[in-house]
């Protein structure tokens, strides 16, 4: 899957995930919300082989905020969900930590990659992927309309420990109309790989979130009258888990910034 220019059309015959993933090869930078409609977008984490265990069992005692749906093997760069990728180039950004400590943003992590050949990545659910269902139901998506990325917070709920690993659950937030919040439950409820239903709604300040329009990651909601503040379990809190256990080395997605693969979201559907 290769380009032959930054702004080129993409080549014929490639399916949608691909022509996304080329257009991100080509320079695209923004968020991914909305993109690719349909098809499964993921958070990314790599880290060293030795951390890899610790990651996997983080994830998996708590999988509302850590679905995986993919580990690609030490040092390898392509998903078993996007045939041709490469998890070096294919998201629009890239974060690069180093003891815990964000230490640059990026993207293309192509030379940062080959100094830590043993990496192992993990590809996590994201919300994104519901919010074509959401669409469709006629519930809008407030920070597509705006052109903004999805705001996303710290909470105060802890994350179960494991191993060398912990931190305290991320969140993203979608304002929702009153009327509307049940069918949104509904519908993301049968997302489970993907997060699935919200885990708070209403009243933010239950879950540690001082003030809605300072988020710690993405941007400022944007809440129309009448709309309620709805959070659902994010893949950025393996980030702050990162930050907070102090890894030595990890290159994680910038946040709203996915991998966006080949699989239908109806695969995940239930």
């Amino acid at each position: 899957m290769s380009a032959t220019s930054a702004t080129g059309p993409p080549a014929a015959g490639l399916s949608a995930g691909a022509q996304a993933r080329l257009r991100i090869r080509r320079g695209f930078s923004g968020p991914t919300s909305g993109m690719a409609a349909g098809l499964v977008q993921a958070n990314l984490i790599c880290v060293p082989a030795d951390w890899a265990f610790d990651v996997l069992l983080f994830a998996q005692r708590n999988p509302k905020p850590c679905p995986v749906i993919d580990v690609v093997e030490p040092g390898q760069v392509e998903s078993a969900l996007a045939p041709g990728s490469d998890l070096r180039t294919d998201l629009p950004g890239y974060r690069i930590w180093q003891d815990g400590r964000l230490s640059n943003e990026v993207t293309d992590v192509t030379e940062v990659w080959d100094r830590h050949p043993d990496l192992v990545s993990f590809l996590i659910g994201c919300s994104f992927t519901f919010e074509s269902g959401l669409s469709e139901a006629g519930i809008p998506i407030r920070h597509q309309e705006a052109g903004r990325n999805v705001p996303m917070y710290r909470t105060s709920t802890a994350c179960a420990p494991a191993g060398r690993i912990g931190g305290d659950m991320v969140v993203s937030m979608r304002p929702i109309p009153a009327a509307q919040v049940a069918e949104a439950v509904r519908i993301t409820d049968r997302f489970p790989a993907v997060h699935g239903a919200p885990v708070h709604i209403g009243e933010p300040g239950r879950i540690g979130i001082d003030d809605l329009d300072s988020p710690d990651f993405g941007d400022p909601p944007v809440i129309a009258a009448g709309d309620i503040p709805v959070f659902w379990a994010c893949g950025v809190t393996p980030q702050a888990a990162i930050r907070d256990s102090a890894v030595p080395f990890a290159i994680t997605h910038s946040p709203g910034r996915m991998f966006i693969t080949d699989e239908p979201e109806d695969t995940y559907r239930r």
